[in-house]
């Protein structure tokens, strides 16, 4: 008996899908800065069809304009948050999709509405 369930558990059976790692800007759709809690959310489509389907937050350290008025942001190296497969994670150490992500939230879609835009002088930030 105890055999037939570590082989259902290690066939995938029970077991949830893998975090996949950052992916590539080219799949990038959008970004937005949460100003309140100061992440940068980047959405990309992994199916290529402009739908949202991954998003990662980085925390903000930095926030400037340019000489030209454009934002510009200095984020750590690494997200603090995932959204994947109706799944938020959260990554503490900020080191990468490598496996020590934490699952901080099941069943739940990323929702861009709650997002207020940032504008300065009517302009997008």
């Amino acid at each position: 008996m105890v055999s037939l369930l570590l082989l259902l558990s290690v066939s995938g059976g029970w077991a949830k899908d893998l975090l996949p790692i950052e992916p590539d800007l080219a799949t990038r759709v959008d970004e937005h800065y949460d100003h309140e809690a100061r992440l940068f959310l980047s959405l990309y489509s992994l199916n290529g069809n402009g739908q949202v389907d991954y998003v990662t937050g980085r925390l903000v350290r930095e926030y400037a304009r340019s000489n030209y008025g454009n934002p510009v942001y200095q984020t750590e190296a690494y997200p603090l948050f995932y959204w994947w497969n109706h799944t938020m994670y959260n990554d503490p150490e900020q080191d990468g999709v490598n496996g020590n992500e934490r699952v901080y939230q099941e069943n739940v879609d990323f929702d861009i509405t709650r997002y207020k835009p940032c504008t300065f002088n009517r302009q997008p930030c």
